[in-house]
This record gives structure tokens, C-alpha cells and sequence, in this order.
């Protein structure tokens, strides 16, 4: 008896939908105006921000990552990296450095960015819900894409790629605010250029088991929906240096605070703050108290606090020697959180601030805060975000390219930094 292969199956009724259904749109994207608009301020927006990150300790402790998880978490450790809403992911952070590793190009990021988009999308809320850190577990299937494109495979070769990442698609929320965050980023993009590879060489993989670990993660298991844009519904691109659900009270609170037409409020005088949300919209918001900078990226108090004190949320305002102050640590505890049963996005309803200092209360409301798909940045906004990143470095990226951008990289991130 003749045993079919099970990866090269003898019809297309034997095929397997979603990796087959994703390989095949990935290897026919032709990338619109649109398309590559997205891609060309994806990589000026990613590697500007890796480059921000060029003296993080990240660079020694992932030092035997290879060349693309190195840079993927470079590109994340500053949480100032872009995030693609509907799949709750980093789509950028996996995607350009694994494009850029590979050779790939702008081919090949919109190809895994639009895979890594469909699939978190099809997984949805519940599967961001249940504490799983959707960018790394569905960023190594959009890695290996990215990589398998950039490789040249065929259909074929690109679905076996995206079934042997499936084994590494891992990653929980509960390393927020820890250096593992950054760490599992890169591994993700590793696993993706692993499994490029290993297609590459031959390996055979029965590609049903994307749909059974869809299933298993708490997803459904239809083919996610391949029509629209390469990346249905944008991405957001951060404006504070700190997790996206941070962006909101941030700006509901500066907000606040700009509105007033009294004399300028003395964060002395502060001695409440009501915060009014969504529970979703604080997910990975897990650090009430936080002890250091990296945890502050991961706090709505701190969020509130830095908005009260700073003048620019940047990046001393996320350092350790900013969440430690006492002026900080004192306002931290004056937040009240009351939050809503409802919610399936970081940025359902709107969030609700009340300010109660010396005799005043300010009131701030935010849905969608500046850099959001629904309120894009401007292009001061992002050539500030830019020069910030870039500041002291040395590099210039005026007419970035994709061609040159993986050589910015090696000459950046060289590390290992103290």
C-alpha cells in the first residue's frame, strides 16, 4: 500500500485549510499603494525604536539568540513598538527583523505581518483574555512566514513552514514587566527563520496541526478571512514608551490637565485620582505597585502618576530612578480604579479620569488615544517619536530603506551592552 504524504496531499479537497489558505495568500500578496504606505512607516517606526534600545542590557542577556530574535527584542524591550489592535499584536517587532535578517524586504513583512494579523484576529479576545501573550505565540507563525517568503518557498514550503513553528508559538502575559517579555519576542522570530529552514530542507509535518493548536489556544478553527488590505485595520504606533494599554489614561489625564483654564495644577496638592474603564481594556496592566521602570510600563497608577508629573512621557519618565520617586509612589496610591464588566480590546469604551487636587476636580475622557488607527500620527508627532529614538545614536534615517535598514541594525545592535 502507497502512503500519501501528508504535506503534498493529492488534491486540494485533502488540504488542510488554514495553513494552505494562509501559505497560498502570502505567496500571491501583491502589496497596493496602501500596503506598502503601512510597511515603509512600520520599518521607520521599528527600527528607530531597536535602535533607541542600542545600550539595553537585552542585547548581553539574548546574546545567544540568533541575528532576528537579537533584534526582536531589541526592537520590544522599550514597549514602544507598534501594535496591530484586532490581534492584540506587536505585528512589527517580529516582522521587520525577521525580514531584514532574511533579506526578505518589504515582500516578505507584509506578507508575515498579514498572517500574524488573520490568525490573532481569528483567535480573538479570548485567547489574549486567558493570559497568553498573543505576539509570541502567533508571532512565530508570522515569523516563519516572513522568512519562508523571503526564502522564495512555494505554497507548500510556506505552509510546512507555518505548521513546524507551531510547536514554539508559546509566550505568557505574567512575563510583562520582566526581561522574559522582550526575550520570548525573539524567541518567536527565531522559531519562524528555524522553521523557514527546516522547510527549506525538506522536512515533512502533518499542517493540520495549525488548526488543532488554534483549537487548543482558544480559537476556533476556521480559516481566518483573507480579504482586505495586507493588514486589516492598520496598526497603532505608540507615542509614550510604555504598554498600550497605558496609552490611554496617559492621555486622558494630560487631557485633563490641559483643560483646566485655573492656574496650573501642583501635583502636591493632588489627592485622588478615579480611574473609570473597561476590564479589558487593563489586561496586561499587572503591576499596581510597581519597583522599577519596566514594571511602570506595566502599571495604570504609574501611567496616571508620570501624566501628573512629567512634562513629556518619554523615556526617563519609565526609568527607575522616575517610578521610585516619592512624589510618584505617593500618587500611585491615590489611584481608584473602578472597572467595567465589558469589553473585548484594549481600547473598548473610553476611559474616565478625575483629578481631585486642592479643591478641583479635572475630567478627562479618551477612546482613542493619538497614534491609534482611529487618530493617526502626524508626521510632527512621528518625527518626534523618531528624533527621540534616535537621539546621541549617531544614525540617521531620513530616507530609511529596506535595503539598508538591516545594516543600521548590525551596526547598532552590535551589544552585548552592560
Amino acid at each position: 500500500m502507497t502512503e500519501l504524504n501528508p504535506t503534498v496531499p493529492a488534491s486540494d479537497e485533502l488540504r488542510p485549510a488554514i495553513a494552505y489558505a494562509l501559505a497560498g495568500w502570502a505567496a500571491a500578496l501583491s502589496p497596493t499603494d496602501v500596503d506598502l504606505a503601512l510597511a515603509d512607516r512600520a520599518l521607520l517606526d521599528t527600527v528607530a525604536v531597536a535602535v533607541a534600545a542600542r545600550e539595553h542590557s537585552i542585547l548581553r542577556i539574548g546574546a545567544t539568540l540568533g541575528e532576528a530574535g537579537r533584534w526582536a527584542a531589541a526592537c520590544h524591550v522599550i514597549d514602544f513598538d507598534d501594535l496591530h489592535m484586532p490581534s492584540t499584536t506587536h505585528i512589527s517587532t517580529v516582522c521587520v527583523p525577521v525580514a531584514l535578517a532574511t533579506g526578505g524586504g518589504v515582500a516578505a513583512y507584509l506578507a508575515g505581518a498579514g498572517v500574524m494579523a488573520r490568525v490573532g484576529t481569528a483567535l480573538g479576545w479570548r485567547h489574549y483574555s486567558s493570559g497568553w501573550h498573543a505576539t509570541t505565540t502567533v508571532g512565530a507563525l508570522g515569523a516563519a512566514v516572513t522568512a519562508a517568503v523571503a526564502r522564495g518557498l512555494d505554497v507548500d514550503g510556506i505552509a510546512r513552514a507555518i505548521a513546524l513553528a507551531v510547536p514554539a508559538a508559546g509566550g505568557l502575559q505574567r512575563s510583562f514587566g520582566t526581561d522574559a517579555k522582550a526575550l520570548q519576542i525573539g524567541f518567536a522570530a527565531d522559531a519562524g527563520v528555524r522553521a523557514a529552514e527546516l522547510a527549506a530542507a525538506g522536512a515533512t509535518v502533518d499542517v493540520s496541526v495549525v488548526e488543532a493548536w488554534m483549537g487548543l489556544v482558544g480559537g476556533g478553527q476556521d480559516a481566518p478571512l483573507l480579504d482586505g488590505p495586507a493588514v486589516p485595520g492598520g496598526l497603532a504606533i505608540k507615542l509614550y514608551p510604555a504598554c498600550y494599554a497605558s496609552q490611554r489614561p496617559i492621555s486622558a489625564v494630560v487631557t485633563a490637565l490641559a483643560d483646566d483654564q485655573g492656574d496650573p495644577v501642583d501635583p502636591a496638592t493632588v489627592n485622588l485620582v478615579r480611574v473609570r474603564t473597561p476590564e479589558a481594556t487593563v489586561q496586561p496592566l499587572i503591576h499596581h505597585r510597581p519597583q522599577n521602570g519596566l514594571q511602570g510600563k506595566f502599571s495604570l497608577e504609574y501611567a496616571v502618576a508620570t501624566a501628573i508629573l512629567d512634562d513629556q512621557q518619554g523615556f526617563e519618565a519609565f526609568s527607575n530612578e522616575a517610578v521610585r520617586r516619592p512624589e510618584a509612589e505617593r500618587l500611585v496610591r491615590l489611584v481608584e480604579t473602578t472597572l467595567a464588566e465589558s469589553g473585548d480590546s484594549l481600547l473598548s469604551g473610553q476611559v474616565d479620569v478625575e483629578v481631585h487636587a486642592n479643591g478641583r476636580v479635572l475630567t478627562g475622557s479618551v477612546q482613542y488615544p493619538p497614534g491609534s488607527p482611529q487618530r493617526p500620527p502626524t508626521d510632527t508627532e512621528l518625527a518626534q517619536k523618531v528624533g527621540m529614538c534616535l537621539d546621541s545614536s549617531g544614525v540617521d534615517l531620513p530616507d530609511i530603506t529596506w535595503e539598508g535598514s538591516a545594516k543600521v541594525l548590525r551596526q547598532t545592535l552590535t551589544g552585548p551592552a552592560d
